[in-house]
């Protein structure tokens, strides 16, 4: 029943912007950590940004300084903005959702949506 909803993926070339878009429930949305966490293939995955239900941030340090989440209340939306991509970026980027920070670092997300592809070329 509960479903994230992910959009704004797709193939730039190298040096190029991206921003990334999830629709999620408003009753999750109110209180729950939201974060964006990559899967590349033959890669573990790795948790890119966070964003807590009131602003706590944390980036992984692959990205740190190029991309930036935050929080649009109005519409029940998280955002990954993706500057200066590179193809080691290229990865299925996933929104999900946990209860606090805490759940989330620890790689037990309870909400996910099914992902959409960011491809990077050189």
């Amino acid at each position: 029943q509960v479903q994230l909803v992910e959009s704004g993926g797709g193939s730039v070339q190298a040096g190029n912007s991206l921003t990334l878009s999830c629709v999620t429930p408003r009753n999750i949305f109110g209180v729950n950590a939201m974060a964006w966490p990559r899967q590349a293939p033959g890669k573990q995955r790795e948790l890119v940004a966070l964003i807590g239900s009131i602003g706590t941030l944390h980036y992984a340090d692959s990205v740190k300084g190029r991309f930036y989440i935050s929080r649009d209340n109005a519409k029940s939306t998280v955002l990954l903005r993706m500057n200066s991509l590179q193809p080691e970026d290229t990865a299925v980027y996933y929104c999900s959702s946990g209860a606090d920070m805490w759940t989330i670092l620890s790689g037990k997300s309870q909400y996910w949506g099914q992902g959409t592809h960011v491809t990077v070329s050189s």
